[in-house]
């Protein structure tokens, strides 16, 4: 990533940037788009002024917003859309893979998975108002990459978008930037979430977003993360504390004294960004929003990565009661090249937010 120190150092790379107004990115294309139509807003000020700030995601298709010829590395990626975040999904491929290295909905790829605006000021991710999507995660690619967005919906959407890139030499030992979604709803009685299996690669897992949503009422995260690395079976390497520890938060994520219940939090690593209240505290259905990057203690893996998250609450005399949640994660790590298939990405209907 980018340093304060490494502003004032030269360099050969090349600043680019692909947006509706330069969709090739190419020098010297910004902003040619002519004024169309005796309505459009810059009609009287012609060529050069703000003419096409936005495309539309036309209903039941996808839509190239990226393909650029490398070798070069993704900065920033900034978006904002009307419609349903779950019906656009949002990927990524690099390389000429013939699979996206990134298949997410576009809420949950930017820790926002309820459809409900939550500030976020994290460093890889950032969500301002009024719904403003920024990502800062580091993404080289060495020949190219292509990135897309689908919707799913039944009506056209509109987007604005800007992703910043360099194009410049990618040292060797660099990795690929990936990311995968996953729901289950509900979770299976005694059954756990798993985050991300690979069953071989070698890379660093580096980040978890996850919309929870609560199906019962009392507290829900006593549950552990796990993680199973280069051939773990039955027992993890690493082994967490509970939902909430591992999300940078502790004991329920309320402060003692205070009558308000959970309490939101954003930081630059961890976050619980949005808490949905429908019935009041520890009420059933109430929705959660948790970020956690892995950005100064990535999870390192050489032969392959399992990551798990069970669902405990509590029942009756002192006993752990497994969930049945609807938990919805996206896993975030990088790995060399060439990578598995993603996951068969549910359908419209599994991934509808009532």
């Amino acid at each position: 990533m980018m340093n304060l120190f490494q502003l004032c150092q030269f360099t050969a790379a090349r600043s680019r940037s692909i947006s509706p107004e330069n969709p090739s990115g190419n020098a010297g294309s910004g902003g040619r788009e002519k004024p169309s139509g005796e309505g459009h807003p810059a009609r009287e000020l012609g060529l050069g002024w703000k003419a096409k700030p936005c495309i539309t995601l036309a209903a039941g298709t996808t839509t190239d917003l990226a393909d650029i010829e490398g070798p070069g590395v993704i900065r920033q990626i900034w978006l904002t859309q009307t419609g349903k975040w779950r019906d656009h999904i949002f990927r990524i491929s690099w390389d000429d893979q013939p699979h996206p290295s990134v298949e997410v909905p576009v809420g949950d790829f930017f820790a926002s998975g309820w459809q409900v605006f939550g500030q976020i000021s994290s460093l890889p991710v950032c969500v301002n108002p009024g719904s403003a999507f920024n990502c800062y995660w580091q993404m080289p690619f060495r020949h190219r990459a292509r990135i897309t967005m689908e919707n799913r919906g039944k009506e056209d959407s509109v987007l604005y978008y800007q992703i910043n890139y360099d194009l410049t030499d990618i040292p060797e030992n660099s990795l690929s930037f990936h990311a995968s979604f996953k729901r289950s709803n509900p979770l299976a009685y005694k059954a756990v979430h798993t985050l991300l299996e690979l069953p071989e690669g070698e890379g660093s897992y580096v980040g978890t977003t996850i919309a929870w949503g609560s199906n019962n009422s009392g507290w829900w995260g006593e549950g552990e993360v796990k993680f199973y690395i280069d051939g773990d079976r039955e027992f993890p390497t690493i082994c967490g504390t509970g939902t909430e520890d591992y999300f940078g938060g502790s004991y329920n994520f309320e402060v003692v004294g205070d009558s308000g219940g959970y309490r939101e939090f954003t930081t630059p690593y961890s976050g619980l960004s949005k808490v949905i209240r429908p019935d009041g505290l520890y009420q059933s259905q109430q929705r959660f929003s948790l970020y956690r990057w892995h950005i100064t203690d990535p999870v390192r893996f050489h032969h392959g990565l399992t990551a798990t998250i069970q669902a405990l609450g509590w029942r009756s005399e002192g006993r752990f009661l497994p969930l049945q949640d609807d938990i919805a994660s996206t896993a975030f790590w990088y790995q060399r090249l060439p990578s598995a298939p993603l996951p068969l990405l549910q359908g419209r209907d599994e991934l509808e937010i009532i």
